[in-house]
């Protein structure tokens, strides 16, 4: 037999030194048996051949059923939907992140999380999330550039393995597993759209005038929305190479258009006039002027896989992906009499656009054999995200009806380039197990850039004074200055090894270790230790401790931007700088370092004839945590950034290893597959996560802001408490699936536990109390070849609870009518159809 056909994964997946072959795994089809539901996998390990019953740490699998059955758009979707310790919130209104919304693994930043694809690692994206939502100030891998019709299986780890796979999986790792067939594929179209209404948002009827001169509102009931449309066409084809190989192709393309869950808008738009009269036209002026919901997004994503044997003992493997993504969000709707509208370019205001144009590349190749009995691998791989950022239907206004409507921003790129080798053998040191060694290296450089845009997208003009006439730079948001601009790069070199062995019959334990040094921060040094023990066939305990890192992302050590922002009518220059610059030196930056963890596990399995049970208990220390840093302003402030040469600027934040924190939970997970006879197959599954965060130590200010006195903290409540209770304190995914003859039935319910929008004060936090959403789709088979499917997610149309009384809030609150920390769609109730053709 073949050395491909002998190790499937460990040939495509080549291991790395980060990420080495992880898993070994045979696909479920539409017809799985009982016999089929114990799917091969060791994302835990680089030994092959362990079942998820097996593994030392907790995995969860999900197959390409699994995901062709959760009615969902998107990969980050898909799994929000089925993994309770997965969350991916309803980012709005936040620039860049409406269009690469991060999301994260036990309430942990999004770049806590490592993604593979293939057992490589996947690049990061360039955009750095900096609005106030869920990851502010990180940097995360987009998901949603990989599309579903590409997956063979996803892999999630939830556990520490920074020894066995580097920085970043302090929270876990993502394993996608891409689709290996040799024949065969795929057609799938779908449709949908968004039906519902907004509870606790009324329709508005009329605008009047009162007996008082005051604008009034004549309302009817909850507002009834029908928008979203999403149109999602796919195919995937498997083609064989002589008799040795194949490769297999995807294509996806998604076009979704934006929703739009905005409140009616009170406020006087137009100035009054001489007597003190409202502008006629205000009562005719679309009260429903913002955009509050999915932004205007269209994906097109190709991926290719490939593997080929050329003898027994070496193998040849490569993959391939390509995707861009142009989108269209909303920003802060800019009233007529705004005074950074120009009236005679917008006499009624104007609603600023963001557009995003993001082309995702990354191309990986590499050989594997046995030499010796020694299984190798080398590889590289390659990969390239560049965001570009643009604005229209905006204005300069400091260049009045000079400015041009639409900017050129610039853009943000990251680039990986890695290289590594790994070698793995068994030996017999005499235990009742040989020992399985696996060791390598591996070598990674990355870049970062920030690209200038157009002069008009950041020019701000001064008087004679030299103080700015206007706000400066494209409304919304401001173009990158050459100010700005950056090209930093760094590398990193690693060695890892790895045993794992029996120490008796029924004792299995793993210790894996791992240096790097990073050629901008220094060494690290990682160990895990991990053990299961089978008490008997059916019960077996588990557990792990390990240290962990993640280092400062490049994004956060050399992210630059000065823009102007207007203030009740005043201009104020405000910076974002490196830690390393003059100005954020002079207030107290340190240059960064790596957050460093301790990650702890303890749990079972049981597992009797159909049924599975696994819990799993989790600790997770963090110290240095990088986090973003309050605005810093004030008359001090200011006359300490002129003595460090930034003689414009009056507020400053910066990245900052400010905070430690701990994150407690326990993960439980419950399947039984129940056979009804004449009735088919009912597989019932069960899972709930439970997750704790606290902030355990906010480290002192520094010096520089503590001489200042008073009211200077470069790490406040708000962010504190969006660290805590930003994400839900529990989720619970129930899921239930009938398989009736040619017809199958999903149910899918979960609740997301409460969440807070946290304030500066406690009377303005908003407290997103617990909900239940229900997911339902129905498929029926007329052949083996077609396959039709009616769905709805959240059927029964549920909504956070509204913010239009909530204490605190301003006028804004009748325009966003939820908060944007809402762990689920904003949306509402979406109903869709689907038709596949399998061939």
């Amino acid at each position: 037999m073949k050395l491909f056909n002998k190790l499937p994964l460990q040939l495509a997946i080549a291991s790395t030194l980060a990420t080495s072959a992880t898993a070994i795994a045979v696909e479920q089809t539409a017809d799985t048996t009982a016999q089929d539901i114990e799917v091969i996998s060791v994302t835990g390990t680089r030994r092959s051949l362990r079942s998820i019953a097996e593994s030392t740490v907790p995995v969860d699998l999900l197959t390409s059923r699994d995901l062709a059955t959760s009615g969902q758009l998107e990969i980050s979707q898909v799994l929000a939907a089925q993994l309770p310790s997965f969350n991916y919130p309803s980012a709005t209104l936040a620039d860049g992140t409406d269009h690469a919304k991060p999301a994260v693994l036990r309430g942990l930043a999004p770049d806590h999380t490592l993604v593979l694809i293939n057992g490589k690692r996947r690049h990061s994206g360039a955009l750095l999330n900096l609005g106030g939502t869920v990851g502010r100030g990180s940097t995360a891998v987009d998901l949603n550039n990989i599309p579903t019709s590409a997956i063979k299986r996803v892999e999630i780890l939830r556990d520490g393995a920074a020894a066995q796979y580097g920085s970043d999986a302090i929270a876990g790792v993502i394993n996608i597993v891409l689709k290996d067939a040799d024949e065969g594929g795929s057609v799938s179209y779908t449709y949908g759209q968004y039906d519902s209404q907004m509870a606790g948002s009324a329709q508005l009827k009329e605008t009047i005038v009162d007996s008082q001169g005051k604008l009034g509102f004549v309302k009817g009931d909850e507002r009834r929305v029908n928008d979203g449309i999403t149109r999602i066409a796919s195919a995937n084809a498997g083609f064989s190479l002589s008799k040795n190989g194949f490769i297999n192709i995807s294509i996806e393309t998604r076009n979704n258009e934006p929703t739009n869950r905005s409140g009616i808008d009170e406020r006087e738009q137009y100035n009054r006039d001489e007597n003190g009269a409202l502008d006629p036209k205000e009562l005719t002026f679309d009260r429903y002027n913002h955009r509050f919901g999915k932004a205007d997004v269209e994906d097109i994503a190709l991926f290719y896989n490939l593997g080929y044997d050329f003898n027994d003992d070496l193998s040849f493997y490569s993959f391939a992906s390509y995707s861009n993504r142009k989108g269209n969000s909303g920003g802060f709707y800019r009233r007529a009499k705004d005074n950074r509208n120009v009236p005679s370019v917008y006499p009624d205001g104007f609603l600023p656009n963001i557009d995003t144009d993001v082309d995702d590349y990354s191309f990986a190749i590499g050989l594997n054999g046995i030499s010796n009995d020694w299984t190798w691998d080398i590889s590289t791989n390659y990969g390239r995200n560049d965001f570009s950022l643009g604005v229209s239907n905006s204005i300069n206004t400091s260049m009045g009806t000079n400015s041009p409507t639409e900017f050129d921003n610039g853009a943000l790129v990251y680039e990986q380039f890695l290289i590594n080798l790994d070698a793995s053998n068994s030996f017999d040191l005499g235990l009742p197990d040989d020992v399985f060694v696996t060791i390598g290296t591996e070598y990674r450089h990355e870049n970062y850039q920030i690209k200038a845009g157009e002069l008009a997208s950041y020019l701000t003009v001064l008087d004679a004074q030299g103080v700015p006439v206007a706000a400066g730079g494209a409304q919304v948001l401001s173009g990158f200055s050459p100010d700005s601009a950056t090209d930093k790069s760094r590398h990193n070199i690693a060695l890892f090894a790895e045993f794992d062995t029996y120490l008796t019959e029924n004792w299995n334990a793993v210790l894996a270790g791992r240096f790097e040094d990073y050629s901008d921060f220094g060494s690290t040094f990682t160990a895990k230790l991990a053990s299961r023990y089978s008490i008997t066939p059916a019960l077996s305990l588990r557990g792990a401790i390990s240290s962990g890192f993640r280092a400062p992302s490049l994004a956060q050590t050399s992210y630059k931007s000065v823009s102007t922002v207007f203030e009740d009518g005043v201009p104020r220059e405000v910076g974002l700088f490196p830690s390393n610059e003059p100005a954020a030196k002079a207030l107290g930056a340190k240059d960064l370092d790596a957050e460093e963890s301790v990650n702890m596990t303890a749990g079972f399995i049981f597992t009797q004839g159909n049924f599975n049970f696994t819990l799993d208990a989790y600790r997770i220390d963090i110290n240095d945590r990088i986090v973003l840093s309050e605005n810093l302003e004030g008359p001090a402030v200011e006359a300490i950034l002129q003595q460090a040469g930034e003689l414009n600027t009056q507020s400053v934040r910066y990245f900052t290893n400010a905070i430690d924190s701990r994150t407690q939970g326990v993960d439980i997970v419950a399947t039984y597959l129940l056979g009804l006879a004449n009735y088919g197959d009912l597989r019932l599954s069960a899972a709930v996560n439970f997750n704790d965060t606290e902030v355990t130590h906010v480290k002192d200010n520094p010096p520089e802001l503590e001489a200042l006195g008073d009211g200077y903290q470069y790490f406040a409540r708000r962010e504190i408490s969006r660290f805590e209770k930003g994400t839900p304190a529990d989720k619970w995914n129930l899921s239930a699936t009938w398989d009736y003859e040619n017809i199958q039935t999903t149910l899918r319910v979960t609740r997301y536990g409460e969440v807070v929008d946290a304030s500066s004060d406690a009377d303005g936090d908003e407290r997103l109390k617990a909900k239940w959403l229900t997911d339902i789709e129905v498929a029926y088979r007329p052949t083996e070849q077609w396959k039709l499917a009616l769905g709805a997610n959240n059927l029964f149309d549920q909504y956070p609870q509204d913010t239009v009384n909530n204490v605190g809030y301003s006028d804004f609150n009748q325009i966003f009518t939820y908060s944007g920390f809402t762990p689920y769609s904003l949306d509402g109730r979406f109903v869709y159809a689907n038709v596949t053709f399998n061939f």
